[in-house]
């Protein structure tokens, strides 16, 4: 897989202090993980925009600090935004060994078109967004697509079981969890409400002996 670049620099600024340094255009960013202490940074806010829309959480970003001269590959593990905004307002990396395996959920994405929605007028039912795999850092896939072209009527149905990654990606979601199904059309049931009785029409009843009498 191949890896994004950041370059970050070294950050004395802490606290409620960053707010000045995002009006500089600069977003703090922090890094931690295997092999390396926990390090306060910061990065250009147009460039870091760009990485997490590129990369988002399952590519490798290959962290240049300034003056060092040691690359850290490093994943998104958080990112904080502005409520209203959706601006970035911090970006945690965390640090991998390459040698050793991870844990990582990837998305689900359904792509095709399920005959069912059209020829059944059925509605397509996406059960599951992501699946949690195992395997190298550079071996994780940034996400899965899975082809609901196959689905022609309600009785079938797409299965985790049919994910097929290869040999270095495991799967650890179960097999048996639902991806995607075509759901048949609401019935929509209308109650007639019963006629009410004519005014002044004639009611009749049952005597104890069974001979029908008029109410007066």
């Amino acid at each position: 897989m191949d890896s994004l670049t950041l370059q970050a620099e070294p950050r004395a600024v802490t606290g409620k202090q960053v707010t000045a340094l995002r009006r500089q255009g600069i977003t703090p960013i922090h890094l931690y993980g295997k092999g390396v202490p926990s390090t306060a940074l910061q990065a250009s806010s147009s460039v870091l925009q760009r990485v997490v829309a590129r990369g988002g959480r399952n590519v490798p970003v290959s962290l240049a600090i300034a003056g060092s001269t040691e690359t850290h590959l490093a994943f998104i593990r958080e990112i904080q935004r502005h409520p209203l905004t959706e601006a970035i307002l911090h970006v945690d990396f965390y640090q991998v060994s390459l040698a050793e395996l991870m844990r990582a959920q990837v998305p689900v994405y359904l792509i095709g078109e399920a005959p069912a929605t059209r020829t059944l007028s059925g509605t397509l039912f996406p059960a599951l967004r992501f699946i949690e795999v195992e395997c190298l850092p550079l071996d994780l896939p940034q996400y899965v697509e899975v082809d609901v072209s196959g689905l022609i009527d309600f009785e079938q149905a797409i299965y985790v079981s049919s994910i097929k990654l290869g040999d270095a990606v495991t799967v650890l979601t179960d097999p048996s969890e639902l991806i995607a199904r075509v759901n048949p059309p609401r019935v929509v049931v209308e109650e007639v409400a019963a006629a009410p009785a004519e005014e002044g029409a004639e009611v009749a009843t049952e005597t104890a002996e069974g001979e029908p009498e008029k109410e007066a």
